[in-house]
């Protein structure tokens, strides 16, 4: 899967949780994405990450740190 593609799903979750605040957002991107994104989604996520993660909300950016640490 394309990295547009994938940074564009993890910004749709985004803007899903986003209501809740960044307190509560963060965390429920990090567990949608653990849940539901197939390990090889993961690992190319990370890898934009790492490559500076152009295009990824707040948020998301955030929720990524916190699962890449986990």
């Amino acid at each position: 899967m394309s990295p547009d593609r994938l940074i564009y799903m993890a910004n749709q979750i985004g803007k899903f949780f986003q209501s809740q605040g960044h307190d509560r957002a963060v965390p429920g991107i990090a567990e949608h994405i653990r849940k539901f994104w197939d390990p090889r989604m993961r690992k190319a996520i990370f890898a934009h990450l790492d490559a500076g993660g152009s295009g990824l909300d707040p948020n998301v950016r955030d929720a990524l740190e916190t699962l890449k640490k986990a």
